[in-house]
């Protein structure tokens, strides 16, 4: 190719390509960081614990704990109990849900109805779930049904409320819009409320997920409910150090496993949205 030639090539395409930036790796070091700073973590905790800096008795090396751990998982009491904790869980955690939609769409789409409630939901939202376990104790005693309870209040404002502000959040021009074409109150819920509302109903989910979570092993270790958090009551009150720290660690990866399906759940419900869209962009 002669120099004239190579002068007439666009400055597009006879500079150096622009460098595209890729999110995989991104996302990989994200990834690669968490995993060392959990191994800092446990590091450290070895070595308070080894060096004497920490009373052992008080804060047993980690490799110890999960010895233990990986022993309570050849143990029948381990299975059944985690069975236990996330029936409850998973039971709760549905009953909110169903009940915080279903009372959300039918008190946000009616204003009379939204005024004449906003008083007392206000009043009961803020009461600690917790603040009821002595009235659950007297009805129920230590049955599941008092961590059914504490779950279904705790978890239910917080779908109540983000359906409320997702319903409040339709375009009136298309409710109306609905409406002079004569759709029913199903319909309209189905098609207008209900796209608009679903955002806010995935991190309601996410949210009372949590909540749920920490109100079931609450109850647990509190009430006396069947479960893994009173296996931790009992390891605790019997000195068992290493084996309350591995449940405490079982919990602690319920918690992120929890979080990890509810993140997946709203990927998935969500795959439209552009908030979704944006993080895959």
């Amino acid at each position: 190719m002669s120099s004239a030639s190579a002068t007439l090539e666009s400055p597009a395409t006879s500079g150096p390509k622009p460098r595209t930036r890729s999110r995989r790796p991104r996302r990989s070091r994200g990834v690669w960081l968490g995993i060392v700073g959990v191994l800092i973590v446990l590091v450290g905790a070895e070595t308070l614990s080894r060096t004497g800096i920490v009373n052992p008795d008080f804060l047993p090396p980690v490799t110890e704990m999960y010895a233990t751990l990986f022993q309570m998982l050849g143990e029948g009491w381990f299975w059944e109990s985690l069975w236990l904790t996330l029936r409850g869980w998973a039971v709760g955690l549905g009953a909110a849900m169903v009940l915080g939609v279903l009372a959300g769409f039918v008190i946000g789409s009616i204003p009379f109805l939204r005024a004449f409630t906003n008083s007392t939901i206000e009043f009961l939202r803020p009461i600690p779930s917790v603040a009821l376990i002595p009235l659950v104790v007297l009805l129920w005693g230590t049955q599941p049904q008092s961590a059914f309870v504490l779950v279904v209040y705790a978890a239910f404002w917080q779908v109540l409320v983000q359906v409320l502000y997702g319903v409040a959040d339709v375009d009136p021009v298309a409710r109306d819009t609905a409406r002079s074409y004569q759709f029913g109150p199903l319909r309209i819920a189905r098609s207008v409320i209900y796209p608009t509302a679903l955002p806010y109903i995935m991190t309601a989910f996410r949210l009372a997920a949590a909540v749920a979570l920490i109100l079931e092993i609450t109850a647990e270790l509190v009430i006396g409910v069947p479960g893994l958090g009173r296996e931790i009551g009992i390891a605790q009150s019997s000195a068992a150090v290493p084996e309350t720290y591995a449940l405490v660690i079982v919990v602690g990866l319920i918690g992120v496993a929890v979080n990890l399906m509810a993140r997946f759940a709203e990927k998935k419900m969500l795959w439209w949205h552009p908030s979704m869209r944006s993080e895959h962009s």
